[in-house]
């Protein structure tokens, strides 16, 4: 799946790029911790990931991207019949943040410091498709980007995040 121009745009104003090259140098990733134990069925998913009806359906921790899956019931209709834009801005945040979770050490977590969200069509009731990525990862803070597609493969809406990497405090 190639990235939108929309996204590139986006994009390239929180990044320093080398032609359509990604800046990420992954590390070899552990499979475990908070995103692992949700994954392999050790924890339950969170509450919100519920309600959105999520839906892992790829992750490459190595490439730091994921595609999820959500699905989009009559309960997240605004009064004009189409889903509520904080709805999609869950949905996108819900992506980026698992993309990043995957390649945390266990004992980290990274909460979103900023989501800034382009509305470009309405979304409709039904399944839509999450893809989301690492643009750069730094040691406290990591960009992210993404993009949420209906099922006709339209874009929908897409997202930059910013989030902060903190150590778990049991």
């Amino acid at each position: 799946m190639g990235v939108s121009l929309a996204l590139q745009l986006m994009v390239a104003s929180t990044t320093r790029r080398t032609g359509m090259e990604r800046i990420w140098d992954p590390e070899p990733v552990s499979r475990v911790g908070p995103f692992w134990d949700v994954v392999e069925g050790r924890s339950a998913p969170p509450s919100a990931a519920t309600t959105l009806g999520f839906e892992l359906v790829t992750v490459d921790p190595e490439a730091g991207s994921i595609e999820v899956a959500f699905t989009a019931t009559d309960q997240f209709l605004n009064p004009v019949g189409v889903i509520q834009g904080g709805f999609l801005a869950a949905m996108l945040d819900d992506t980026l943040g698992p993309a990043l979770a995957a390649v945390l050490e266990p004992e980290q977590f990274a909460p979103t410091t900023d989501l800034h969200v382009q509305f470009l069509r309405p979304a409709r009731p039904g399944r839509l498709l999450g893809y989301g990525r690492i643009v750069r990862r730094g040691r406290d803070v990591a960009f992210l980007a993404g993009e949420l597609r209906d099922e006709t493969g339209t874009i929908v809406a897409v997202a930059t995040a910013t989030a902060q990497i903190r150590q778990l405090q049991r």
